[in-house]
């Protein structure tokens, strides 16, 4: 089935520029997706498509059927976006205030936002930390209380831009496990990176970008050869001739 549909879009900024130009991807429910390319290539101007963050020049997106310019709450809501800077997506004065401020905005019952906070917090290991302050949790914790504050709006796909971005290596392991988990959970999984060798193990579908267009999609094992010529560094067990494993091992 066919959770994200993507037409012949194009995305043109107020200085004229093209962020991108002609994309067209599908995207079934359920799959582990990773979107790499060197930084500038299109990669968040793709990703903010998807949740109405930014619209189309021309062309069309769709989520579950759904034109994501014509619903764009209903969208918001079935697409979760976690940012790069995890501090720009922290308001609340306590673990808890943060992760229920999307549900307390669809005007949900107290006690239907106390069970989606609770649960969204468990999920990610921070039940414990929920009536901690924000700016107390490590680099790694707060990227989890991001996920946790897009879990508690219930959203069928999520989407993570640069997801390890400034994470020391316990950090990334704590967020690797996080989303690999939420993948074998059902949730549909968009990853955009310009370094591959945290999630290439654990990928269904690798789309490569440059200069905002879509350049390569397919299996990662087919286009783990040509990652370079884009750009784009290669995971060190490819270039040593052994096969790549994953961070949790």
């Amino acid at each position: 089935m066919k959770i994200i549909e993507i037409e012949d879009l194009s995305h043109r900024f107020a200085d004229g520029t093209y962020g991108l130009k002609n994309i067209n991807l599908t995207i079934e429910k359920g799959t582990f997706v990773v979107i790499a390319g060197q930084n500038g290539s299109g990669k968040t101007t793709l990703l903010r498509h998807l949740n109405g963050l930014l619209l189309p020049t021309t062309g069309k997106v769709r989520v579950a059927g759904i034109s994501v310019p014509e619903n764009l709450n209903s969208t918001r809501q079935m697409v979760g976006m976690v940012f790069q800077d995890a501090d720009s997506q922290i308001v609340g004065e306590t673990v808890s205030d943060d992760v229920a401020f999307g549900p307390e905005n669809l005007c949900l019952g107290r006690g239907e936002v106390k069970r989606r906070v609770d649960l969204a917090l468990d999920l990610v290991n921070l039940l414990d930390f929920k009536d901690q302050k924000p700016h107390l949790l490590s680099g790694g914790e707060k990227r989890r209380l991001a996920i946790a504050g897009i879990l508690a709006m219930e959203p069928e796909v999520l989407v993570f831009d640069e997801p390890f971005a400034s994470l020391d290596y316990p950090g990334i392991k704590q967020v690797l496990k996080q989303i690999i988990s939420l993948h074998q959970a059902g949730h549909t999984i968009l990853v955009a990176v310009h370094d591959l060798e945290k999630v290439i193990a654990h990928t269904d579908r690798l789309v490569i970008m440059n200069h905002g267009k879509l350049v390569k999609d397919g299996l990662p094992d087919q286009l783990i050869g040509e990652l370079e010529a884009f750009g784009i560094r290669q995971p060190c067990a490819y270039r040593l001739g052994v096969e790549v494993q994953s961070w949790l091992n």
